[in-house]
């Protein structure tokens, strides 16, 4: 049995080696070594997802990013292959879940119907709307404001990773990567990608403690909501509701703040 190119040389030498070359075995190599690399973060992007979404259909849609990520990755940019091709991995199967377009539309109606009561009480008050005046906003309970908010649950993770363009194609900012550990969130690392990044930073700071908490394990710290749940002492059902509230919350602000740059 041939002895894989990673025991002969280092990851590094084969991805210089690639870029000149461009050899098919290298690159079969390649998707070799990151295969579970695409299902775990197959297996982050099916949290949430109806029964309907097949994990082995997310695995199948994230083997074209890490495709992509192969072509296109150049090792003299000091970017570590895994980090560069966890975007591209997550972006190819939202891409194809959005295509399919698989959330109900009277979810999806519902959740803007929040996001709007949200974006009315915030920019009128200038400070986060809490359940009570989300709720009475809609006209509704704050239990049917909390069983509407488990109904579209589903779309949260979709809707994180809403893309944002900072320039060109080349140059994206995803909410949820946009998400940073509190003690990571220096001005080195805000400028990087300067107003876009800088703005839902912003936005992610303005949050409810328990809600920015919940964004942070779960997309900085890689927690499941099980875990968050153990963490903050929570069932993981509530960990499912924060999550879903913090999006909606993001998704409010962003809107008012997308008019105001963009």
């Amino acid at each position: 049995m041939a002895a894989s190119p990673f025991e002969q040389k280092t990851e590094e030498e084969l991805w210089l080696e690639y870029k000149k070359k461009k050899s098919p075995q290298l690159r079969d190599a390649f998707i070799r070594q990151y295969m579970p690399l695409v299902k775990y973060v197959a297996g982050k992007v099916s949290v949430g997802m109806p029964g309907s979404v097949e994990f082995d259909d997310l695995v199948g849609f994230g083997q074209f990013g890490l495709l992509d990520a192969i072509n296109k990755y150049d090792p003299e940019k000091n970017v570590k292959f895994k980090t560069y091709a966890v975007t591209r991995i997550r972006g190819a199967i939202l891409d194809e879940l959005r295509q399919l377009d698989w959330v109900p539309r009277s979810v999806r109606q519902k959740s803007r119907e929040i996001e709007d009561a949200i974006v009315r009480i915030e920019s009128k008050l200038g400070r986060t709307a809490t359940d009570d005046e989300i709720a009475e906003e809609l006209g509704i309970s704050v239990s049917e404001l909390q069983q509407t908010v488990m109904k579209v649950s589903g779309t949260s993770v979709l809707s994180l990773n809403d893309v944002w363009y900072s320039g060109d194609d080349s140059d994206k900012v995803s909410i949820g990567d946009s998400i940073e550990s509190p003690s990571s969130m220096n001005p080195d690392v805000i400028v990087e990608r300067e107003e876009v990044r800088r703005v839902i930073i912003e936005a992610i700071n303005e949050l409810p403690e328990k809600e920015k908490m919940v964004l942070v394990l779960y997309y900085h710290e890689d927690l499941t909501f099980k875990e968050i749940g153990q963490v903050l002492n929570v069932s993981e059902s509530r960990i499912s509701q924060l999550h879903t509230k913090a999006n909606l919350r993001l998704r409010a602000k962003l809107t008012n703040i997308r008019k105001g740059i963009i």
